[in-house]
């Protein structure tokens, strides 16, 4: 007897980042209408603190856009009857592409500030103080905003780590300004500059393997395989537990597929129904296919993988 529970074909849960899409927007709007500011100024101030500050701000805009698209591709019902578990992981995909973003800017600002050691440059510390401190304004509002729903969003919490990311990008620049201007000393710039590069790499390769684990669909994240099969085998009636697999289709959606063999007195429909309880309730597994199977059922280890 097997029993899936889950949304059938033209449904689509409610999901994490679509809950908190509004959040998304809103510091895209935010981000986006500073990003010219920023860049403008960078330019006319020549420092490269401000001008990388002003490429976190370019990443966010990307991100940001392309969290937006992604919830809204998530929660698209499916037309072709082929993506059987609809189109959810587009949000893992875009928190990928926020780690790529992210990666790449820091390495294009490292580059910039190992060419500026050494070279002769000019640093006007006022813009660089003005719209520094402008920018950690508008990035606390978007930090503020997507909070929340970083916690429970994968996809969101990419935008919030590149967010985060420019906001330590903002301090810098005050910072870097500051530096400059009471000792004259344009190196202070390019170190900065240099700092906020690491932090962001180190930011974005946090948030790489928690999407890789996602799409190697490992287990989730503070679930024990083990503690689980052992809790499905204290069930009264069931034998043994076998071809259990725990993975994530997106943030806040686990899935759970397993075998269990029963006593000759067992009562499958009760089997059933305590172990979709106990998956759900204790772990937070909304979505099983469980395959209630007797002792004497023969071809499950016929299955070569």
């Amino acid at each position: 007897m097997g029993a899936g529970h889950g949304h059938g074909a033209g449904q689509v849960a409610e999901h994490a980042g679509g809950q908190h899409r509004w959040r998304l927007g809103a510091a895209f709007a935010l981000v986006g209408s500073f990003f010219v500011v920023e860049l403008v100024y960078g330019l006319i101030s020549g420092s490269l603190a401000l001008l990388s500050d002003a490429g976190h701000m370019a990443a966010d805009v990307v991100t940001l856009a392309a969290a937006l698209v992604a919830t809204k591709i998530a929660a698209r019902p499916d037309s072709t009857g082929r993506r059987t578990y609809g189109s959810y992981r587009a949000e893992v995909f875009a928190s990928g592409f926020a780690v790529l973003v992210m990666l790449g800017t820091a390495v294009y600002i490292t580059i910039e500030a190992l060419s500026r050691i050494g070279a002769d440059a000019e640093v006007s510390t006022g813009p660089m103080l003005v719209v520094g401190a402008l920018g950690l304004v508008v990035n606390l509002a978007a930090l503020f905003l997507l909070r929340a729903g970083a916690a429970d969003s994968l996809n969101v919490k990419g935008a919030y780590l590149e967010v985060l990311a420019d906001t330590a990008g903002s301090v810098g620049v005050i910072t870097a300004g500051i530096l400059v201007a009471a000792t004259g000393q344009v190196l202070f710039d390019t170190l900065v500059a240099l700092a906020i590069a690491v932090f962001v790499i180190v930011r974005a390769l946090a948030l790489g393997r928690q999407v890789l684990a996602v799409l190697g669909q490992h287990a989730p994240e503070g679930l024990d395989v083990d503690s689980v099969a052992g809790e499905l085998a204290a069930i009264d009636g069931v034998q043994d537990v076998h071809d259990l697999h725990l993975w994530t289709l997106t943030s806040g959606m686990h899935v759970a597929t397993a075998h269990l063999v029963t006593t000759e007195q067992a009562h499958a429909h009760a089997v059933l129904d305590q172990a979709r309880d106990l998956l759900r309730d204790r772990h937070a597994i909304a979505h099983a296919t469980l395959q209630v199977e007797p002792a004497d059922h023969e071809g499950c280890d016929e299955v070569g993988w």
